[in-house]
């Protein structure tokens, strides 16, 4: 699923898959993990659901210039494991409804910045489209996105238009991307939970999928919203929301994750370390799984003697 870091990419996401997995396996979480690998890449007519015929074929095909609209050096390999990390995605979420009492995981990301006829910002395909879209069409369920990334998810909101159901699939505002920083940005998260909370208490959202980008941090180099303290404190809040409607509905809420941004080459552990913990939140707030667990998470410009 996981390609080699390509020479004069910006973006190190394409190979993060790989990264986090071998970060977690030196952390307490690593026993609560149970890796699957039964799932396959998306298929063309998936793609079409929330994509453009031509821009489909200019990226399975390596055509330029659509191939690298979404900002990074297009290959066979690179082409393989978008396919793979789509997969992979619809695949977590199909879990998490088919058993709910388990938090499922996608450690993927390059989906919500993606259109419908082009890549964008290191994004190809909308994946949160096309497996809200499977899910709809295949199971009449709709759902909802926690999008905690440092910027706007914009691919639901620019697929709207090109596939009308996706109002049913993902109702409008349930595609969470709160703005602000600091207390201005966990007050406006506070409010949009109290929003996902009422939708899926009555029925109305039936999973949550959530993505903690690291790139909200305000160490990141492309991000600025959040203290280290701040961005657990989001954690918390989600996590909180989740198990309070589980408790509510008197059954789990499905739940899937995945990554999002982050982008720090003066210390990449410090966007993995990010994404462990609040994977190690998301354990205990969700399954009470007792662990403490602190990742460094260094300042720019420190410097190891």
């Amino acid at each position: 699923m996981v390609p080699e870091d390509a020479p004069g990419n910006y973006s190190r996401s394409p190979s993060k898959p790989r990264r986090f997995l071998e970060f977690l396996r030196q952390t307490p979480m690593w026993p609560h993990i149970e890796l699957r690998g039964d799932f396959g890449p998306v298929s063309r007519d998936d793609l079409l659901q929330a994509h453009t015929p031509a821009y489909v074929g200019a990226f399975l095909a390596g055509t330029q210039p659509l191939c690298a609209s979404n900002g990074l050096r297009w290959s066979k390999e690179f082409r393989d494991s978008v396919l793979l990390t789509n997969g992979c995605l619809s695949a977590a979420i199909h879990a998490a409804v088919a058993r709910p009492e388990q938090v499922t995981m996608a450690p993927v990301s390059g989906f919500h910045h993606a259109q419908p006829s082009r890549g964008s910002g290191f994004c190809t395909f909308s994946g949160q489209v096309i497996a809200a879209l499977q899910l709809y069409r295949g199971q009449g369920l709709s759902g909802a996105w926690v999008d905690l990334d440092g910027h706007f998810g914009n691919s639901i909101e620019d697929s709207r238009e090109f596939a009308p159901d996706l109002d049913r699939a993902i109702p409008p505002d349930m595609n969470l991307n709160p703005s602000g920083s600091h207390g201005a940005y966990l007050a406006h998260l506070e409010r949009l939970l109290a929003n996902l909370e009422a939708l899926v208490t009555a029925g109305e959202v039936h999973y949550v999928a959530f993505a903690h980008g690291a790139d909200s941090h305000e160490w990141d180099q492309l991000g600025s919203q959040c203290t280290t303290a701040e961005w657990l404190e989001a954690s918390e809040l989600v996590y909180g929301t989740l198990r309070r409607c589980g408790e509510r509905l008197g059954r789990p809420v499905p739940v899937t994750l995945a990554l999002f941004g982050g982008y720090r080459d003066d210390h990449p552990e410090s966007v993995l370390g990010l994404h462990a913990m609040d994977l190690a939140c998301g354990l205990n707030v969700l399954c009470d799984a007792g662990l403490n667990y602190e990742a460094e998470v260094r300042a720019p410009g420190w410097a190891e003697f």
